[in-house]
Order: C-alpha cells, then structure tokens, then sequence
C-alpha cells in the first residue's frame, strides 16, 4: 500500500463533488504534468490518498483510495495524458492546513511543503498517520 496527496482548486472540483460520486468515484483528470502523471502510474488499486483544496484554502478535507489504476485520461486524445479513477472514503474531522504542516518538524521533507505545486504527489507512510493524527483521525485508515 502507498500513500498520495491529490490536489484540486475547490471550485473547480471540491471534496463535496467528490463525495458526490459515491462509491462509483471519478477520473482524476486533467492533469498535464509528467511527474504527476508518473505518479498516478505508480498508484495500485485500494492505495490511499488525501484530498487537498488548493489556492486559497491550502487544507487537507478527506481521504480517497485509488478505485482504478492508470488508463487513457477520457479528456484529451493526446495518449501521453493518463489518470486513476479514485473515491472519498472519509472526511477529515479537523481539516489540515499547509500552515499546520509547515509548522511539524516531522514533516519538512513532505512533499507538499517542498514541491506545493505539484497536483498529484506521495506521501510517506510515517507522514501519513502523523497527519491523520493532526486532522483527528485516532484510527487512521492504512
């Protein structure tokens, strides 16, 4: 099992809308970046991510696991572009923001706190449960 961070502008495409799809979820597309994209390549069926609103919130809200694993992204004809379709899972009780983040020792080699522009990332098993801890999770899913 790994661990991921998806990022999205919250009104572009919300933890709300998210939530909306259900058990069925929802492509992850759109993404035109080759490291992210490899990323989502990387990424196995069942594996877990956080969902992170972007732009003005910069906060962790909830929790997805990948439904899918890589294939053609339905949105463009370029073949180069591929997603995963993944699902929420759960909300995060007490949101985590990038401010909380920064601010954890544990935490200065996270991804997200070096590299916050990429839209899709990992995330490290020990970064995961202490950041499910943050968000009050006492029982993080793994």
């Amino acid at each position: 099992m790994k661990y991921w961070l998806f990022k999205s502008e919250p009104n572009t495409w919300s933890w709300e809308d998210q939530k909306a799809k259900g058990k069925k979820g929802e492509e992850w597309d759109g993404v035109r970046n080759y490291q992210a994209r490899n990323f989502m390549r990387e990424m196995k069926k069942g594996d877990l991510g956080f969902f992170y609103h972007s732009i003005n919130e910069k906060r962790i809200v909830g929790i997805v696991e990948v439904l899918k694993e890589a294939h053609p992204d339905s949105t463009t004809d370029d073949d180069r572009w591929e997603c995963v379709d993944i699902k929420a899972v759960m909300d995060v009780p007490e949101a985590v923001t990038l401010e909380q983040i920064k601010a954890e020792p544990k935490l200065e080699k996270m991804v997200l706190v070096n590299n916050s522009r990429l839209s899709v990332q990992p995330v490290l098993k020990s970064e995961w449960k202490l950041v499910c801890k943050m968000g009050g999770l006492k029982s993080p899913p793994l």
